[in-house]
């Protein structure tokens, strides 16, 4: 009963659909590892049944050889005796003759009881022999497909390992671009630019200013020359008398 439910384990466990196990697992990695070890475990419960019943099958088959090889001994025995005992009669020995017959016929008896015991042990030896090539099928089975778990696994892991890796790089450009140095260069140089624009502003805000200064000293001297040129048009007439001192 025990080996034949390891034996229906060994089959359950083999047919399993890992990936349709890993759809329905809330975390595949743990789930891969436990499996990895149940399957271990189990591995090792059946190799040890296996090895159990190849044992057991051993002895039967044992059993089975020693059992066709003594009922082949006590057919020797049985002939051995029958002809001694026809030798004896041939003789007139009619005692004698009888004492082997009756050895022949316990002979007889003995490899019957071989034979028998022989054929009854034919269908466990057959039977065992199935259970082992059934159960060394479902452990090679089993074995495979923890391999295939643990590739599984170690696939799982790699590819979450490299995920995590990813998201690490992710976060860390989003913080760069968080706190680009190159923004605050930015923002300094666009500072300097208004600074730059203001002092041009008021440069050229003082040069207009000094061009109008320029211009009313330039209609000054216009309106000088004007007058000038009036008082030459007017004559000495127009020019007012100075009184000298000697005059009076």
């Amino acid at each position: 009963m025990a080996k034949q439910s390891i034996f229906g384990r060994v089959s359950q466990l083999a047919k399993a659909n890992i990936n349709a196990m890993l759809d329905s697992a809330e975390d595949p990695q743990k789930m891969l590892d436990q499996m990895v070890r149940d399957y271990t475990d189990n591995i090792a419960e059946a190799e040890t049944a296996v090895a159990q019943t190849i044992g057991n099958l051993r002895m039967i088959e044992e059993d089975y050889t020693e059992d066709k090889q003594a009922s082949a001994d006590w057919g020797n025995k049985a002939l051995a005796a029958s002809g001694k005992a026809d030798e004896f009669r041939a003789s007139g020995d009619t005692a004698n003759a009888d004492k082997f017959d009756s050895l022949a016929k316990v002979a007889i008896q003995r490899q019957m009881q071989s034979e028998s015991e022989a054929k009854s042990a034919e269908p466990s030896i057959s039977s065992q022999r199935e259970i082992v090539e059934k159960l060394k099928t479902g452990l090679d089975a089993m074995k495979s497909k923890r391999h295939e778990l643990v590739s599984k696994r170690d696939e799982l892991v790699a590819r979450a390992k490299s995920a995590q890796a990813q998201n690490q790089v992710q976060e860390a450009v989003k913080a760069i671009d968080f706190m680009d140095p190159t923004s605050e260069v930015s923002r300094f140089e666009e500072k300097i630019r208004r600074e730059e624009a203001r002092v041009r502003g008021a440069a050229e805000l003082a040069s207009s200013s000094l061009d109008a200064q320029f211009n009313s000293l330039e209609d000054l001297g216009e309106q000088t020359e004007i007058e000038a040129r009036l008082a030459a048009l007017k004559g000495p007439k127009s020019a007012p008398s100075i009184t000298t001192g000697a005059d009076e």
